[in-house]
């Protein structure tokens, strides 16, 4: 049944006007994100969406996950030239290859971590604090000095495509900083 504008709930005006970036609003971004696979998925998504819009990335995120084996590091730690190739070729995902060869050398890192005994959610949740961050509603700032402080230890670890606008976007999307508009209905 279609809804008409005036029973739907007050969201951030990011999320308005499109039914997947509002879907996606209302039950995953800013809700905390402590799934280790999970936020390393987020961040290397966040990568790929850099100089594009969310809204392309959102959408192409099933093809997204169909090609990089549902972001299982492990298995995108081995992938070689042929599926770099394979990737390229793949009209259904961002076709960059810095950005393809980015997210399987950010698998290899966190292979490393886990290999290390390390958990990269509780890595990350221990950057922030360990607990959500409560942004003050009105401003939503392109960066901050915790996410310039986290994209410095991201990049010191090797990671790549994680300056500090993309890292505090993937804050933001992982719940790890609350910033939906005081008036929006997830706050």
């Amino acid at each position: 049944m279609a809804h008409n504008m005036a029973e739907q709930p007050t969201r951030c005006a990011w999320a308005a006007g499109d039914p997947v970036m509002a879907e996606y609003h209302d039950h995953e971004w800013g809700v905390p994100l402590r799934d280790s696979r999970a936020l390393w998925e987020l961040l290397m998504l966040e990568g790929f969406q850099a100089g594009l819009s969310w809204r392309t990335i959102l959408h192409r995120r099933p093809a997204f996950r169909a090609a990089f084996n549902n972001f299982d590091p492990e298995k995108i730690a081995r992938f070689s030239q042929k599926d770099i190739a394979r990737l390229l070729a793949n009209p259904g995902i961002i076709r960059s290859r810095t950005k393809i060869e980015s997210t399987i050398h950010g698998a290899k890192l966190y292979v490393g971590m886990q290999q290390a005994g390390e958990d990269f959610a509780a890595f990350i949740w221990s950057l922030a604090g360990g607990e959500v961050i409560e942004g003050d509603g009105v401003t939503t700032p392109a960066s901050t000095p915790l996410s310039t402080n986290i994209s410095a230890v991201l990049k010191k670890r090797g990671f790549k495509f994680v300056g500090p606008v993309i890292v505090q976007a993937w804050l933001q999307a992982a719940g790890i900083i609350n910033d939906h508009a005081k008036t929006c209905f997830r706050r």
